[in-house]
């Protein structure tokens, strides 16, 4: 039973609705916010998005400067103030500038707007820190807490985005892609140089480091590739139900499971004990030669250790998409390493993403203005408590697969009219 509703919610997900971009007018993505009237108490909301440029022709690409997340229509016609701006960086920046006076910043973890101790300090009037996506690490979250900042973030929103790249980076790595790739643009051919390195995934064993609704997705999109084992650790263990289902093994340990591995994959957030959670002594433990998958987040790998164990061959790969900081310098060693398929931070920013994580955004500014509750699951910090995956010390998560987003998708598909395809 829990096999097929497994099966079920990821269709059901994997399936959205992409934004038909000639008809769909992107300041009505959520159509369950309340009708237009101008507030006794308007708010200045500040958006930190990336610059698009030509790429901004594309009008599902909400996450933008250009396209605003669809949000201008709407937060004006309720008399709200909207700073939308790509400017984050030194005491200069738009966000410097304009922080003081905003009582909602919107960021996404593909070009996070950091939050530190010392700008929150300065952030007098600052309620609401929103995540347009998943993942609040560029926040200082004890912080917020310790200065009454609510932190949210579309929970569910990209983790089907996520998990599909995972996937697509594991056989990346697997099966030797970029070199072979490379032979073609530059006019090569030499079939034994890329196949000495390339092995099927079958048979292997494969482990997730955090088992939480990405986690737990990539080990379903596993099961048909007949892996030896499937591994998974966490801070608490899935149910025994849940595990007979994803076909997996609870490893208490993370150095324990890594050893065991061929493939690791961080699936875990960034918090204090993460951090550089994989580090020189931490990678020793692996299998000499298996490969590596972060699409987490940078910072929970150590930069320089993930740099010499691909150059002494410890790791025969490595891939993701997330750095620190991020946009990474052009300087940053992960560019130049040995045997890697880094990527820019996208994962999660799929088009199909971004309409979830427009319309999620639309819903909890909804709530915020008219003084609703928050979706529990959306929470990272609120009333100065941090959620559990977030907090070292919390002993109660909900590990069950439900994502909380059932309310999202529905307006989502109804705005759209159901899945209009890619092109």
């Amino acid at each position: 039973m829990l096999a097929n509703s497994f099966r079920q919610l990821s269709r059901a997900t994997a399936g959205r609705a992409l934004v038909n971009q000639s008809t769909t007018s992107f300041a009505n993505l959520a159509p369950f916010a309340t009708a237009a009237s101008q507030p006794s108490d308007p708010k200045t909301v500040l958006a930190i998005l990336y610059k698009a440029g030509d790429a901004a022709k594309e009008k599902r690409l909400l996450g933008c400067v250009e396209n605003e997340l669809g949000l201008r229509e709407w937060l004006e016609s309720q008399g709200h103030k909207f700073i939308v701006t790509d400017s984050k960086e030194g005491a200069d920046s738009d966000l410097d500038k304009y922080l003081p006076e905003a009582d909602v910043v919107i960021t996404t973890p593909f070009h996070p707007g950091y939050l530190s101790q010392e700008r929150l300090s300065k952030a007098n009037k600052l309620k609401l820190a929103l995540t347009a996506g998943i993942g609040s690490d560029h926040v200082d979250l004890d912080a917020a807490a310790k200065n009454g900042v609510t932190v949210a973030e579309i929970t569910g929103s990209n983790v089907v985005s996520v998990a599909e790249h995972v996937v697509m980076m594991i056989l990346t790595l697997v099966r030797n892609y970029m070199p072979a790739h490379k032979q073609i643009i530059k006019g090569d051919w030499n079939v034994a140089e890329i196949a000495k390195d390339a092995f099927d995934l079958e048979d292997k064993v494969v482990g997730t480091v955090g088992a939480g609704r990405i986690g737990q997705r990539v080990l379903q999109r596993l099961a048909g590739f007949d892996c030896k084992e499937l591994l998974y650790t966490d801070y608490k263990q899935l149910p025994a139900s849940l595990e007979k289902s994803l076909n997996c093994r609870y490893v208490a340990d993370v150095g324990d499971l890594v050893s065991q591995c061929d493939v690791v994959t961080i699936n875990c957030p960034l918090h204090k004990g993460t951090e550089h959670l994989f580090n020189k002594d931490m990678i020793s433990k692996f299998k000499k030669g298996s490969y590596l998958v972060n699409t987490a987040r940078g910072k929970i790998a150590e930069t320089q250790a993930v740099v010499d164990a691909l150059e002494s061959g410890q790791l025969r790969g490595y891939a993701g998409d997330v750095w620190y900081p991020q946009p990474a310098p052009k300087d940053h060693p992960w560019r130049t390493m040995p045997n890697h398929a880094m990527t820019p931070h996208y994962s999660g920013t799929t088009l199909d993403a971004q309409m979830r994580y427009a319309a999620g955004t639309k819903d909890v500014l909804d709530r915020f203005f008219n003084n609703k509750p928050l979706k529990k699951d959306d929470v990272i910090v609120e009333g100065g408590k941090m959620a559990a995956q977030y907090d070292a010390a919390a002993k109660d998560r909900n590990m069950q697969f439900e994502s909380g987003w059932e309310k999202v998708k529905t307006a989502a598909k109804n705005v759209t009219g159901g899945n209009k395809g890619v092109a």
